[in-house]
């Protein structure tokens, strides 16, 4: 049953306050699994830390406990009411046998009913409201109705977990962008001031030197032509990034040497037909995700993010550190770091084609404007790193010790 990474630890062997990272599967590849990682890696210097998950990668397995949850096969809804269960039963089983008492459970988003600390990276309420009618079965194909129930289900389930983690006031919301405190005061009745921990960088990764020494390989290997103006998305939910309204604005542009790239995890297929009716064959490219996600930003000319709902994207945040001008919209934390005109272009509707595609257009015909909005770009994004997101965690958990009677 069990399969620990690392040795048990009794309960104050180390003295330090014991901290339960609660996360299906942790690693440096997704946006918010990306920020757990990163988090974890610097909570072990003032905390004994105990990760449940599913897969943990690209983290010090020396430095914490990791308890294995095994994953279970078949669709993701199944997998995650499995997921909910035995993460509860891995974490009973440890304080009643092992005597493994957390003093501080942390979780992103709503993977249990006992976090201490919840980081929203999504208020699905929010998003399901937005989308709603695009689930709709008479709107859609048959042939995608399964898909399109199976996700139906899934967000009435995480929007029920919602109510009951984050309406409890007991609970502290961390925040990735102040955007999300209006969606949970909205949905779920939740006020307050609420911390705020805006996405940490990579700067030795992500920077405008390695974009530009990169670019003619990945050009050469995409097959992209000088003459050709690249946009460039990233992001493994397509709808919820925005995708419709993009591919309704490149249609409008068809007639300009302009291509669309498209990366990550998804299935390209439910956006076929619009592609072939819209005359964008051969200008859209949908690419696989790549772990140097770097190279996609090598090859591209600006970054277009119409999220309809991101509450702190990682790719348009990594694209400004890499000196790309981005575009994105209002809807997406990433607008909170950036100033419209200055060091990108924010979107206040992220389905209004038309400003979408005026803005397009404006950076397509201005290569000055686009040099100035991906230098001031890159300045912006070096505030942001990873150890600033380390310090700020640990100061919220230290106050959630102090209001528990913990030393911290």
């Amino acid at each position: 049953m069990r399969n620990d990474a690392g040795p048990a630890v009794a309960l104050g062997a180390i003295g330090k306050p014991r901290v339960a990272v609660v996360s299906p599967f942790i690693d440096r590849r997704h946006g918010t699994e990306r920020r757990v990682a990163e988090w974890t890696s610097r909570l072990d210097t003032a905390y004994e830390v105990h990760v449940y998950s599913q897969r943990v990668e690209d983290i010090d397995l020396s430095k914490i406990t990791w308890h294995k949850i095994p994953k279970l096969p078949g669709p993701h809804l199944l997998n995650f009411l499995w997921w909910f269960a035995a993460n509860h039963a891995w974490r009973w089983f440890d304080r009643t046998f092992r005597g493994l008492r957390p003093d501080l459970v942390f979780t992103p988003g709503t993977n249990c009913l006992d976090a201490d600390a919840v980081s929203v990276h999504i208020v699905f309420a929010e998003f399901y409201r937005q989308v709603k009618p695009e689930l709709s079965l008479q709107r859609n194909s048959v042939r995608f109705w399964p898909r399109l129930i199976h996700r139906k289900l899934y967000y009435r389930l995480i929007m029920f977990l919602e109510r009951r983690i984050y309406r409890d006031p007991s609970t502290t919301i961390i925040l990735i962008a102040k955007k999300t405190a209006a969606d949970l005061q909205r949905h779920y009745g939740r006020d307050g001031n609420l911390p705020v921990v805006y996405i940490g960088l990579d700067h030795e990764v992500f920077n405008p030197e390695a974009r530009v020494r990169l670019r003619p390989e990945m050009q050469r290997q995409l097959g992209l032509d000088d003459n050709l103006y690249v946009l460039l998305l990233v992001g493994n939910d397509w709808k919820k990034k925005g995708i419709t309204a993009l591919l309704e604005s490149m249609a409008q542009l068809r007639d300009l040497p302009i291509c669309l790239l498209v990366a990550g995890q998804d299935d390209a297929a439910p956006y076929a037909k619009q592609i072939r009716e819209s005359g964008l064959d051969g200008k859209v490219r949908f690419l696989p995700h790549r772990r140097d996600v770097i190279s996609y930003y090598a090859a591209a000319d600006t970054y277009v993010g119409p999220s309809l709902e991101d509450t702190f994207a990682q790719p348009p945040a990594e694209a400004m550190a890499c000196g790309l001008p981005v575009i994105t919209s209002a809807t997406n934390g990433t607008a909170e770091i950036m100033t419209d005109g200055v060091d990108g272009l924010i979107l206040l509707d992220a389905t209004n084609v038309r400003d979408l595609t005026e803005k397009i257009r404006l950076l397509f015909r201005d290569a000055k404007l686009r040099d100035r909005f991906g230098k001031h770009a890159a300045c912006t994004a070096k505030k942001y790193t990873w150890d600033r997101n380390g310090e700020e965690i640990r100061a919220i958990f230290d106050e959630i010790l102090r209001r528990k009677g913990l030393p911290d």
